[in-house]
């Protein structure tokens, strides 16, 4: 079995990898741990994350994150997701706190936001206690206006989570996000996210 470290930005993630991705996963020969870079989730920045990811390299025989785009503090300007990638994957390979095997380190940036997984079957937004029909309506019109549930755009007021909250005024990250993405389950995200996919393939591989 090979031991991968998932560098998590909050609990929300935490608790997707070890519902959804730790046993789909074990069944390829991969064992995951969400790890936080602190004990207090987000706040995640390149100079805080490299790090962390780099001290996990001696622990384990792969390393690789899940955070999200939105809200990664100090972008460049007219960065995109896979920009940022490539910056974290230098940054870990330079940061003198690396473990000098070749380890595979490589980084995963959720574009936009984790909440855009969760726009791959709105109907499971059902699972969230007396939630009227009209709500499932309106996010299922928001997941049609874009080609897949990762193009749904980047912005304080349009991200996924923002639009999320607008629709369900009690939504709450931590306890419902994971709730939502077990209902829909590790194949429809997969099916209908294929940046996140392709990480899941890599993560496959190991």
């Amino acid at each position: 079995m090979r031991r991968v470290a998932v560098a998590v930005e909050g609990e929300t993630e935490e608790e997707f990898v070890k519902q959804l991705l730790s046993p789909h996963l074990s069944e390829h020969g991969v064992l995951v741990d969400p790890v936080k870079p602190g004990r207090r989730g987000g706040d995640i920045h390149v100079d805080r994350l490299a790090p962390h990811m780099a001290r996990l390299s001696w622990s384990y025989d792969a390393v690789t994150s899940l955070v999200d785009f939105y809200g990664f503090r100090h972008r460049q300007p007219g960065e995109t997701v896979q920009d940022l990638e490539a910056r974290i994957e230098m940054a870990i390979g330079t940061h003198p706190r690396k473990e000098p095997r070749l380890v595979p380190q490589f980084a995963y940036v959720q574009q936009y936001e984790f909440e855009a997984l969760l726009f791959a079957d709105p109907n499971s937004f059902s699972v969230l206690p007396n939630l009227p029909r009209s709500v499932l309506t309106m996010l299922s019109e928001i997941a049609g206006g874009f080609p897949t549930p990762e193009d749904i755009n980047d912005s304080p007021t349009t991200a996924p989570s923002k639009r999320i909250e607008q629709c369900v005024a009690d939504y709450k990250k931590r306890f419902h996000g994971p709730a939502i993405a077990l209902k829909i389950g590790l194949p429809r995200i997969r099916a209908a996210c294929p940046r996140f996919d392709d990480w899941v393939s890599r993560l496959e591989a190991l």
